[in-house]
């Protein structure tokens, strides 16, 4: 009967404090993650529609025309035409942007993203704007 009373004592599992330190945690990444997936989203956006500005447009300002036209049907807000980067490249125009996004967490800190892509073949993006 002793030998019973001596492994009731070493019972191993997670106690109320750490559950709630856990779900802390899981809720800190859950709600980082609701903040971070629509930029990536707006970024994807972006990259298409430069794609798809470049092949409409010939000239820079129908370019950034296009790109306008895209921005406005799919919400991108961070970036215009007018911030679009675009040069020649062995005769051909490529258009490449880079733009940082901001997420406010807690207090003073916060989370800063770099986003950059272009339509160059190798893939180059444009330095961030300072």
């Amino acid at each position: 009967m002793g030998s019973n009373m001596q492994r009731g004592k070493n019972q191993q599992g997670l106690s109320l404090v750490g559950l709630i330190v856990l779900l802390a945690i899981a809720g800190f990444f859950v709600v980082l993650g609701l903040k971070v997936v629509p930029t990536y989203i707006e970024y994807r956006a972006v990259s298409t529609a430069i794609k798809t500005a470049k092949a409409a447009g010939g000239t820079v300002l129908e370019i950034r025309r296009s790109f306008d036209k895209n921005a406005s049907v799919n919400y991108i807000d961070s970036i215009t035409g007018k911030d679009l980067l675009i040069d020649k490249d062995n005769g051909e125009l490529e258009v490449s942007f880079a733009y940082q996004k901001k997420i406010p967490l807690v207090g003073p800190a916060s989370l800063v993203l770099d986003y950059a892509g272009s339509t160059a073949k190798g893939g180059a993006p444009a330095k961030p704007a300072e």
